[in-house]
């Protein structure tokens, strides 16, 4: 299986924040969510937290197009 950089939307900020995560493809567009070196839960909450599997697609953002997590699968 394959990883690749996914973005996760952070809740509870204010303002639109993506934080860069590596996924491990399970399928076409299916990733499990990996936590980052220095993940924290109780300072980040992410919409979908480590080990959970996520649909991705892509999505614009503020530095080009990015590999997006939109829904729990």
């Amino acid at each position: 299986m394959s990883k690749s950089i996914i973005y996760i939307y952070l809740l509870d900020e204010g303002v639109d924040v993506w934080r860069p995560t590596e996924g491990e493809e399970i399928a076409d567009m299916i990733f499990k969510v990996l936590p980052t070196q220095n993940y924290d839960p109780e300072d980040e909450h992410w919409e979908y937290p480590p080990g959970t599997l996520v649909h991705c697609s892509y999505k614009t953002l503020d530095d080009g197009e990015a590999l997006v997590a939109v829904e729990k699968v």
